[in-house]
């Protein structure tokens, strides 16, 4: 009997257990994306994005942290696109409320410490406290938040999976490893999750994949480049018509062009 805790999934030709935190990194490794983190971070956001507008628009506990964080202004445009205004609008009724009442405070505390001098130059301590209070309240986001506590537990997942289960490993040495931000943050999670040795080794693991990834990038971009000489026009185009989205992606994380992960998911 399967425990409550894991479910069977094919993998090749084998049938595995997994935990259900391992499930959805299979899911985007067996996609064999570009990055595979760059394909959970878009699915998660595209996640916390309808749980927002769903039925969670109701729920206490999600109200109050909207209330009071509410979302960055990427995340507002999703949300705006989503074409659910009156969900849209009970978020943002309750959350101008909060914000309001938290604005009348700072205002009455900038009034108050008006004239009053401070530090070695005197200077007016009211603007300091406007400029810290502004930027508290512009210093959140509920699906950020949301997002960066899934995408770390994600990276212990991947970099347990790599450190433990061989049928991982091979996967992760047939794909194309990972982009250049999320190299970063795995292997910042690594201090806190693998040996000296490992971590070593997965780095240049890494490395590997991240060099030979944008050198094949750069001949594309070479070959995007000299398609527009007259001299090559009838030479193949090859794979360099995504030259730009790949190696912008590679090395920023994904920001431009379609996720090829996505396709199925989104149409």
């Amino acid at each position: 009997m399967v425990p409550w805790c894991t479910t069977i999934i094919p993998f090749g030709r084998r049938a595995m257990q997994y935990h259900l935190e391992t499930i959805p990194v299979w899911e985007v490794m067996e996609q064999k994306c570009e990055c595979p983190l760059c394909a959970l971070e878009k699915k998660t956001e595209l996640e916390e994005i309808d749980r927002t507008l769903g039925p969670s628009v109701m729920e206490p506990d999600v109200r109050i942290r909207f209330n009071k964080h509410g979302v960055c202004r990427t995340h507002q445009q999703m949300l705006y696109a989503q074409q659910n205004r009156l969900g849209h609008a009970l978020l943002m009724d309750s959350h101008v409320k909060e914000q309001l009442d938290a604005l009348q405070k700072l205002r009455k505390k900038v009034r108050a410490d008006a004239g009053v001098k401070t530090g070695l130059f005197g200077r007016a301590s009211a603007p300091d406290a406007a400029v810290d209070g502004l930027r508290e309240l512009n210093a959140h986001c509920v699906v950020c938040e949301a997002i960066a506590a899934h995408m770390a537990r994600y990276r212990y997942t991947f970099l347990h999976l790599w450190k433990t289960d061989e049928h991982f490993r091979a996967a992760w040495k047939e794909s194309r490893g990972v982009c250049l931000p999320h190299l970063l943050a795995l292997l910042e999670t690594g201090r806190d999750v693998l040996p000296a040795a490992q971590q070593r080794a997965f780095a240049g693991e890494g490395l590997d994949f991240l060099i030979d990834q944008l050198t094949n990038d750069e001949k594309d971009l070479d070959q995007f480049t000299r398609k527009f000489d007259y001299l090559h026009k009838d030479e193949p185009w090859g794979e360099s018509k995504t030259a730009v989205e790949r190696s912008a992606n590679r090395l920023r994380g994904r920001c431009i062009g379609e996720e090829p992960c996505l396709k199925k998911q989104r149409p």
